[in-house]
């Protein structure tokens, strides 16, 4: 890509366009939908890299069987390579937003708080493959894991109420919901042209510049999207937030001059406390924003054939992939082929896999062990020597191994090695080994945090003493000290942190 094209392309779109290359690759998503199709839906879970943490008989036994089955049936249309497809994710390198809990479904039980249906994200510490996990919530103290920061159910990000997000019966509503029908926005309203919505004379105020992960603003949908919500409430109209930053939020009010109309929003007249701002309802995350793969489509960064086939096969309705298919796309660079070229004393020799390794096919075997005992003892090396040197320690797809090994995806990434190097390759000191075993150390922290061994941050707990572990295990909070990660010191010390439970 050249540089002037990639400082044109918004940033958040080379996140998403690099997301959609790697996190969800065509294997996993052929797999699950191979199991789901024929009713093994832990099968497609599995596939999908996505943990169950209950059991359905122990369920039945708890709630009763009319709840099982109403579970079930969710559980067989849920397509898990579609929820990973649209899981939120962090800038700048696309990967799953850590530490959340989000609902996909709630039903009525016999308790206070509805039972609901979620899916978890390890925090970052532990974020290694980027796995899910699949659970039941129950309320406040039941059912809820211990060492998770935030095991209840996020109000921010929230897909009961976009069911087509994740489940496979539903997916034709997406290009209804993805704000493909209307107007988006990422300029404030002192712009006529800002929000092209001419009936709306009260505009919120939108972030004048946004930042490099954010994406535009679905402000046409959120009068539908705010009744959803405010219906799923028990409210049919009423005020509602907008989260637009960190530190800003709108709050709108949704009104209509009567049930036989279409429903519009204006900010709301009187200010309200912080307190009761904090708990009126919030707007969720896609229900705010465009759809990523639109804004993909419409910038040509990507084709309908790289979509996840659910996705393409809703938006094939709209306009939006017949123009991205003679668009351009500004992919990832093609990997260089095989055999390799090099000159090597005024001749150009090849480098290929032969028996399962990367070899100078041009020089005999003997010539080759004695090049490589006179470089073991200090000389120099051939160019074809110092060539396949270089692409077993800092190759040219180092790149594509690290972007695959980043969303979990080792199998891809082995693949990769593999075809690059031979199955028979013995990696050799440098940045690819390096990568490689820092991928598989990680995979250990991940371990630990889905045991439970361990609760908190190794680096949080001030000493290693009995006591700070007996403070520990009693939920006390860890004092800060040397020891303390600078993330989190810097975090816990900000004036700027809610002193609410209900936002972070």
């Amino acid at each position: 890509m050249a540089h002037h094209v990639a400082n044109e392309i918004p940033a958040h779109l080379l996140m998403w366009q690099r997301v959609r290359e790697y996190a969800v690759p065509l294997s996993m998503i052929e797999t699950a939908t191979a199991r789901r199709a024929v009713g093994d839906w832990a099968g497609a879970c599995a596939a999908a890299r996505i943990d169950v943490d209950f059991d359905l008989r122990a369920v039945r036994d708890r709630h009763g069987t009319d709840l099982v089955t109403r579970l079930r049936a969710d559980l067989r249309r849920l397509a898990p390579d579609l929820l990973r497809w649209h899981m939120p994710r962090i800038a700048p390198d696309g990967r799953l937003r850590p530490g959340l809990t989000i609902s996909l479904a709630r039903y009525r039980s016999s308790g206070a708080t509805p039972l609901q249906l979620v899916v978890r994200t390890p925090p970052a510490r532990a974020d290694a493959g980027q796995r899910m996990s699949l659970a039941l919530w129950e309320g406040s103290g039941n059912g809820a894991p211990g060492h998770h920061p935030h095991p209840h159910p996020d109000r921010r990000f929230r897909l009961d109420l976009h069911r087509h997000l994740w489940d496979s019966g539903r997916s034709g509503e997406l290009v209804r919901r993805c704000g493909a029908g209307g107007a988006s926005s990422m300029a404030p309203p002192g712009r006529p042209h800002a929000l092209r919505r001419p009936a709306l004379r009260d505009r919120p105020v939108l972030p004048d510049r946004p930042t490099v992960h954010d994406s535009a603003w679905a402000v046409a949908s959120w009068a539908a999207e705010a009744e959803l919500l405010l219906r799923a409430e028990g409210c049919p109209r009423g005020a509602f937030t907008v989260r637009l930053g960190a530190r800003s939020r709108a709050v709108l009010e949704l009104v209509a001059p009567d049930d036989s109309h279409a429903p519009t929003f204006r900010p709301l007249r009187e200010a309200l406390p912080p307190q009761e701002v904090a708990a009126l309802p919030v707007l969720p995350e896609a229900a705010a924003r465009v759809l990523p793969d639109l804004e993909l489509l419409r910038a040509g960064l990507v084709t309908a054939e790289r979509l996840h086939p659910l996705v393409a096969t809703a938006l094939a309705s709209s306009g939006s992939v017949a123009a991205s298919r003679s668009a351009p796309v500004a992919g990832p660079a093609p990997e260089s082929g095989d055999p390799h070229r090099v000159e090597c004393r005024g001749e150009v020799h090849r480098i290929a896999l032969r028996d399962g390794v990367l070899t100078a096919i041009d020089h005999d075997p003997a010539q080759l062990r004695r090049e490589e005992l006179l470089v073991a003892l200090g000389g120099p090396a051939l160019p074809c020597l110092r060539a396949i040197d270089a692409v077993h320690r800092n190759p040219e797809a180092l790149p594509a191994v690290r972007e695959r090994l980043g969303h979990g995806d080792v199998a891809g990434a082995l693949a990769v090695v593999e075809g690059l190097l031979g199955p028979r390759a013995v990696l050799r000191d440098g940045p690819l080994r390096e990568e490689l075993e820092s991928a598989a150390a990680r995979r250990v922290d991940h371990g630990l945090f889905r045991s439970g061994l361990v609760t908190v941050h190794p680096g949080a707990v001030g000493g290693q003493n009995a006591s700070g572990a007996v403070h520990a295990e009693a939920g006390h909070r860890p004092r800060l000290d040397r020891r303390t990660p600078h993330e989190m010191r810097r975090k816990r010390s900000s004036r700027a942190r809610p002193r609410t439970g209900l936002h972070r």
